[in-house]
């Protein structure tokens, strides 16, 4: 439709500017001359009317020309192309036409270049993440407060995945006592000779901070109840335990637990729902590390894992806190707006590789 309608605007402004420098080589000739041809005209109209030809239908130009005429002449008299309230509807649809021009919405300013940069850097850089996760990243590391949506209008198109909202389902204890609840499961990964590994992982709810993670190729009740004396010690506050049906977790399991002063929660057959946030960080592990990285065996699995966990726990904005990180820095960034603070520059530290990036301000001096 935009452009069908070039050349129709594009004809209507060099009309415009036609009349008007015919108005202007008007103004300079004499008097006699403007009669003259004015009665000229005129003669010629009477012609064209007795004849009862039917008139052309006046376009844009034409219509703006004879409203912008009218001021300066008594056009009541002279009128004899249309009628005296056509002229005057052609004046009023020219000021709404104005008036729409005048109060079209104006919007908010564009971001400071070195910023939409930025943003685009890291869009293309971290293939991952989405605005949310961008927009975590420049309020906790940089201090740079913004919305998710004003971020997603200045990231590259592209076919990466983006956060999208995901309804789940959240046990009312598990929020009440969310402090104080540790949530536990296994995960398998394939190696690139197709030997099978189970990742045993234990999560604290509250920080969303992962306590404690081990790897092995055939887990046994033995080898999973001494993963938790790993994690539990006397100056924890934690007090429940979440776990599913899974037949690892046997009798002797939950009884050391138990001598550990833990309850035990298991969720119900079936129901991975009711164990969402074990089940979340699973899913993050997948879909931000082993999905883009193929280990070739436990050694190589478990470097993997160790630089990505500590990047979860001391580097990675969720939103659920706030957003924040669950080993948060003691210094915060000072919140400087939609600007980067003067005599500071942003430096990206790549994660795997460069699969990830942490950002953090630097002073230039530095």
């Amino acid at each position: 439709m935009r452009l069908s309608r070039s050349p129709v605007a594009v004809r209507t402004i060099l009309s415009l500017v036609s009349d008007f420098s015919r108005l202007v080589a008007s103004v300079v000739r004499s008097r006699a001359q403007l009669s003259a041809e004015n009665l000229f005209l005129r003669k010629q109209l009477g012609l064209y009317m007795e004849r009862q030809v039917k008139p052309h239908r006046a376009d844009d130009a034409t219509r703006i020309t004879l409203v912008a005429m009218s001021w300066l002449i008594d056009w009541r008299r002279v009128l004899t192309v249309v009628q005296p309230d056509t002229l005057i509807r052609w004046q009023r649809k020219g000021f709404r036409l104005l008036w729409r021009w005048k109060s079209r919405p104006r919007g908010r300013p564009r971001l400071p270049p070195n910023l939409r940069r930025l943003i685009a850097e890291m869009a293309s850089a971290n293939r991952t993440w989405g605005e949310k996760r961008i927009a975590s990243e420049l309020l906790v590391k940089l201090g740079i407060h913004m919305s998710p949506r004003t971020v997603r209008r200045y990231m590259p198109t592209s076919p990466a995945p983006r956060d999208r909202a995901r309804s789940q389902r959240w046990s009312t204890f598990v929020r009440n006592h969310a402090s104080a609840v540790l949530a536990c499961d296994f995960f398998v990964v394939v190696t690139a000779t197709f030997r099978v590994f189970y990742v045993f992982v234990v999560l604290e709810i509250g920080s969303r901070r992962i306590c404690h993670w081990n790897v092995t190729e055939h887990p046994t009740a033995e080898w999973t109840a001494q993963q938790f004396r790993l994690v539990m010690s006397a100056e924890a506050p934690h007090r429940f335990l979440i776990h599913d049906h899974d037949s690892i977790y046997s009798d002797s399991v939950d009884r050391s637990i138990a001598a550990m002063g833990l309850t035990i929660l298991k969720t119900p057959v079936r129901s991975p729902q009711a164990n969402a946030f074990c089940e979340r960080v699973i899913g993050t592990i997948r879909r931000e590390c082993l999905d883009w990285v193929m280990p070739f065996n436990e050694g190589h699995l478990r470097r993997v894992l160790r630089q990505w966990v500590a990047h979860y726990n001391r580097g990675r904005p969720h939103t659920s806190l706030g957003p924040g990180i669950p080993d948060a820095p003691d210094v915060a960034p000072v919140p400087s707006g939609h600007l980067i603070r003067d005599g500071h520059r942003v430096v990206a530290a790549p994660i795997l590789g460069g699969l990830h990036h942490e950002y953090r301000l630097e002073s230039r001096a530095a």
